[in-house]
């Protein structure tokens, strides 16, 4: 049976649920977009949608001007592998995804955490490749099940239905529905909303893109259609939206670090929207991440672009340069951490040769040994992590 919720804007339904005896309360959201009243901007919310978009089209051109936009994506990509996971609850650091990057398959076992970072890493590369395609899956739900499906491949929640939308009753927070801090919809209820999801979603109207990402962020929230997994997919949704919308060519902007670091007023904003009806809080709070994302992204990309080269420069007048050290120089960008093993395969190179020109690029400062060990050493560049590890760090 349903009720109204007593709100200033109605935004769902509630459903009283009986299972095993013991009632609960379940939360059935409306079709997008807000009615009953519109969404209303308004001064304020305008202006933060115009420098949210102003600080996109900059990250654009920021992108177009590095000379090399592979490393860009490949630093910023692992960046959000590795915070989404952590806001979950894992306790991978950016440092050890690259290190592990740095062996050969088989070469070094990852822990669970950092299979999970991986499995992160798949599926933004899958859904990527299938935007790009021609003949590729649009973003759709039948989209993020395949890319749930890889996210919870062998690891935590992988006995929890990976790549299905699910057909039981989820929560968060508490021991059980009847205790849960929020209960999303029972399962019976989610064809309709998944259908109602992505007519939204691809809906012809006037709505700016970007304050439709907004609103589509917090209906699947809502919605949780999955078992397990439902943060990290709905966070990689948003950077999935903002290219497939043209906000941006490229998957260049992710929230995660800013989520993470405001966690709480991320909870409380979506909690508004189901109590209050406040979508207009949630928009503000969502604005304002995009254009502090965008902006940091842009200067982090102008800012590694400079250290870059500079660093090539100092090493092309270092008295003990080689080809080889050079080489090894030149990839960094892209492997940031290294061994002396993989230097040899990268470059063609003895080892002798390759642990030569670690040695120059240690004494030019651009490389730090970072295992601690006396065999198996990693060696990093440790500038350049300086600028991309930022808030990846556990405490």
């Amino acid at each position: 049976m349903h009720s109204a919720m007593p709100m200033r804007r109605q935004t769902g339904k509630i459903a009283t649920v009986r299972v095993a005896g013991e009632g609960y309360q379940a939360f059935i959201p409306l079709p997008l977009p807000p009615t009953e009243p519109p969404l209303e901007l308004g001064a304020d919310l305008s202006r933060r949608l115009a420098a949210a978009e102003a600080a996109l089209d900059r990250l654009e051109l920021a992108s177009a001007m590095v000379p090399s936009l592979d490393w860009f994506l490949y630093g910023f990509v692992r960046k959000e592998a590795v915070l989404s996971s952590q806001i979950e609850g894992t306790e991978a650091t950016l440092v050890d995804l690259f290190e592990l990057e740095s062996f050969e398959t088989g070469e070094a076992q990852p822990d669970l955490d950092l299979e999970e970072v991986c499995n992160y890493l798949e599926g933004l590369q899958y859904a990527r490749g299938q935007l790009v395609a021609g003949t590729g899956l649009p973003v759709s739900m039948r989209l993020l099940n395949e890319v749930h499906a890889r996210l919870m491949r062998g690891v935590r929640g992988a006995d929890k239905q990976p790549g299905e939308v699910r057909r039981s009753q989820n929560w968060i927070g508490g021991t059980r529905p009847g205790n849960a801090f929020f209960v999303p919809p029972p399962p019976e209820e989610l064809p309709q909303l998944l259908s109602d999801f992505e007519r939204f979603l691809h809906a012809k109207d006037d709505l700016h893109p970007l304050l439709r990402v907004g609103l589509l962020h917090v209906q699947f929230e809502t919605i949780h259609p999955y078992l397990d997994g439902n943060g990290r997919i709905g966070r990689l949704l948003v950077t999935l939206l903002l290219e497939h919308f043209g906000l941006l060519s490229q998957p260049l902007c992710y929230l995660s670090l800013y989520f993470k670091q405001r966690r709480t007023e991320y909870y409380d904003r979506l909690t508004a929207v189901r109590i209050q009806g406040d979508w207009e809080g949630w928009l503000r709070f969502f604005f304002d991440g995009v254009e502090a994302t965008a902006v940091e992204s842009a200067d982090t990309a102008c800012e590694l672009f400079a250290l870059i080269t500079r660093d090539r420069q100092t090493v092309l007048a270092a008295r003990r340069s080689s080809l080889a050290a050079m080489r090894i120089f030149e990839l960094l960008p892209m492997h940031p951490v290294v061994t002396v093993a993989w230097c040899m395969r990268a470059t063609g190179t003895t080892r002798p040769t390759a642990t030569k020109a670690i040695a120059t690029l240690i004494e030019c400062g651009i490389l730090r040994e970072t295992s601690g060990k006396k065999r198996d050493q990693t060696f990093g560049y440790w500038a350049y992590l300086e600028h991309l590890r930022q808030g990846t760090d556990l405490p």
